[in-house]
Order: structure tokens, then sequence, then C-alpha cells
């Protein structure tokens, strides 16, 4: 445990920065998730909103560097391609 004023008031920030960090990617998996039930269940206009929504979401991770912003890209591509391909 640190000792030094600084480096306490580090850790709670990092505490801090981790928790919303965590809820970020959580809440990602989740819409990743409904994404591919859209997907499997054949729903195109579902499927579209569902697309839009992760890609919104991914953007605003990667802005905020909880996640890459190559991989934010990567994975949207990857759905789109993936949801084009569907069409």
């Amino acid at each position: 445990m640190a000792n030094i004023k600084s480096a306490k008031k580090r850790i709670l920030v990092i505490d801090k920065k981790t928790a919303r960090n965590r809820r970020i990617k959580s809440h990602l998996k989740g819409i990743l998730k409904n994404f591919e039930a859209a997907m499997n269940a054949g729903d195109k206009t579902t499927a579209k909103e569902k697309l839009a929504l992760a890609e919104k979401k991914l953007m605003q991770a990667a802005a905020k560097n909880t996640i890459h912003k190559n991989a934010a890209s990567r994975k949207i591509s990857r759905l789109t391609k993936r949801f084009n391909k569907a069409q």
C-alpha cells in the first residue's frame, strides 16, 4: 500500500477508471450479443438498428480510450461486412 498522498490519490483514480472501463466493455459485449442474436434470427431491420448502435458505442469507447481506435474500427468493419453479406 502507498504511503505518499499523491500515490494514494492515483490508486483511487485508477480504481475509478478501471470500474468505468469495465462497465463500458461489459455494455459493449451486450450490444454485440444483441446484434449477433438479430443476425442469427434473420431479422434484418433489427440487425440494422443494432449495427448502428454498436458502431456508435464502439466509437464512443474508442474516444474515451477504453478500447483502441483501430480495434473499434476493425470490429465495426467486421460487423458491417457480416451484415452486408447477409443481405
